[in-house]
């Protein structure tokens, strides 16, 4: 537990970075702080460390408050991640991962086992040990900075923007394989970030700080998103709350019919793709029926191959949450949003109507527990 008590940093002149900062970031749990430039998100994170002292207040680690203790010590209780990684240029990736641990003293041969087995724990193969950083992609470096800030085993994590330097896709797998990660380990972590919908995704309570430094909210990203404290916390979060809160309401397969969806496969023919259609769309599908996109039987004039696929439509995993179900109906040139099951084989469509239909539930079963 990280227990920020009545924290202020005050520079000179009349500028206050944090004023009077009281919450609690549970143990186990992952805290995010986001607010817009200058709420004195990255301040507050570093006071943690002590890589800026507070003005005033206390901040404890499980009850002992970090100005009693030694900075290095501390310091070498705490994983910290930072963006862009900061690896050593001239070291390989084991050696980055086994710093942390050889400055608690481990031994060189079992920092080097402990490097090897986060490597697979943060989705990197062995063939990566021996590399160097600017052998890595910006998103491999960002995986090696989170090993090495997990070697030493630390109770408490704090992370600076730690996939903010990557493109969308890249950063959207890296949050993925963190919420695995996180999981398996359960560490008490705080993690600044300027993007709210990866707060809302990754945090388990989200803190919304103003500019000055003060608190504006804490909650989980469900009572955020249905009831901001106040003006600021419903802009800041978006005009998209509505959307964003389906993030987490469950598609619920016994409550929605899937329909089932006739597919073809590449070579069809013009006249056997009019066979099968239900409309002008056929989802087309591979030998172990995993949807590859859809095909416009109206445009087909001869056997049909991979450039004829229509690929806006994005698919959602059976258990996934009414916001990708209704992103795959929306997104679909047929307008039946594709399900498929864990492995990707096609599980059946749902439609537009249907969706809606779940949405609507999902909405009246929060206004009852509400109220």
């Amino acid at each position: 537990m990280i227990t920020f008590d009545h924290v202020s940093k005050h520079y000179r002149g009349p500028t206050t970075a944090v004023d009077n900062l009281s919450l609690t970031a549970p143990s186990g749990k992952l805290t995010i702080f986001v607010g817009p430039s200058g709420c004195g998100k990255t301040t507050s994170l570093r006071m943690v460390n002590r890589l800026i002292t507070p003005s005033s207040g206390k901040i404890l680690l499980d009850g002992e408050p970090t100005d009693a203790m030694d900075v290095a010590l501390l310091r070498r209780k705490i994983g910290y991640v930072i963006q862009n990684a900061g690896l050593f240029p001239h070291r390989t990736v084991v050696q980055n991962i086994a710093t942390t641990a050889r400055l608690n003293r481990t031994p060189k041969e079992q920092a080097l086992r402990t490097a090897h087995d986060l490597l697979e724990r943060v989705g990197l193969s062995s063939a990566f040990a021996n590399r160097y950083p600017w052998q890595l992609s910006g998103g491999q470096q960002q995986r090696v900075g989170v090993a090495r800030a997990l070697a030493s085993d630390p109770k408490f994590m704090l992370m600076d923007e730690p996939f903010s330097a990557v493109d969308p896709v890249v950063r959207a797998q890296l949050q993925d394989e963190f919420l695995r990660l996180q999981r398996e380990i359960g560490k008490t972590i705080i993690m600044v970030t300027h993007d709210i919908d990866e707060a809302l995704k990754l945090g388990d309570q989200v803190a919304v700080l103003r500019t000055g430094g003060t608190l504006a909210q804490i909650a989980t990203p469900q009572e955020l998103l249905a009831r901001p404290a106040d003006d600021f916390v419903a802009d800041f979060i978006g005009r998209d709350r509505g959307y964003r809160i389906l993030g987490f309401a469950d598609f619920n397969d016994d409550g929605v019919q899937l329909g089932h969806e006739p597919t073809a496969t590449l070579g069809a023919t013009p006249e056997s793709l009019r066979q099968i259609a239900t409309d002008r769309w056929v989802l087309v599908a591979d030998a172990e029926n995993r949807p590859l996109g859809w095909a416009d039987v109206e445009s087909i004039k001869a056997p049909l191959r991979e450039g004829d696929l229509n690929l806006s439509g994005t698919l959602a995993v059976e258990g996934s949450s009414l916001r990708n179900v209704l992103d795959a109906a929306l997104s679909s040139p047929s307008g039946r949003g594709v399900i498929v099951g864990p492995s990707g084989t096609l599980a059946g469509t749902v439609t537009l109507s249907h969706v809606v239909t779940a949405i609507e539930a999902a909405r009246t079963g929060r206004a009852r527990a509400q109220a």
